[in-house]
């Protein structure tokens, strides 16, 4: 993927998706002072750059039956390059885990973890996590309220 050069056309375009990524390339032009086919251009381009990395629903952990949300820390026995390979695939296979981050600090990786219910979470920590051949320690913190949640970048603090 190329990088390109946004302007203030693109930026606007991007904040507005970022608010309602359903718009019409016709509500977009309400909104963004240019044509709807203008806008459909600059859309194509920034999809095919990699800036718009794709669209999709926000769902409701809670209204589905995902009700424990949770952070794990862990930590790795070894750090050589395959285990880490091994470890990033071992994550990818796993759908309780949406986030996984590669971290300095006391930890290894970051997770970002959704089940059912507490004892969701401890089979899941204990049969699942703990059970990679990798993992040395998994630190866990359970979120009691989600204060604030967001996909949405900062992009009106960019120049």
């Amino acid at each position: 993927m190329r990088k390109i050069e946004l302007d203030r056309f693109d930026m606007q375009i991007l904040h507005q998706l970022q608010h309602d990524a359903r718009a019409t390339h016709q509500k977009l032009a309400q909104q963004v002072p240019l044509s709807a086919s203008q806008i459909g251009r600059r859309i194509q381009r920034m999809e095919q750059s990699g800036i718009i990395q794709g669209y999709q629903v926000a769902l409701s952990p809670e209204q589905v039956g995902l009700s424990v949300m949770a952070f794990a820390n862990v930590s790795l026995e070894r750090h050589s390059e395959s285990a880490l390979l091994e470890f990033a695939q071992s994550i990818h296979a796993l759908p309780e885990v949406l986030e996984c981050y590669a971290a300095a600090g006391e930890a290894d990786y970051l997770l970002r973890i959704v089940v059912q219910d507490l004892p969701s979470l401890s089979a899941f920590v204990m049969n699942k996590l703990m059970q990679m051949s990798l993992v040395r320690s998994v630190k866990s913190t359970i979120v009691l309220n989600a204060i604030k949640q967001t996909m949405k970048l900062p992009l009106a603090s960019l120049p």
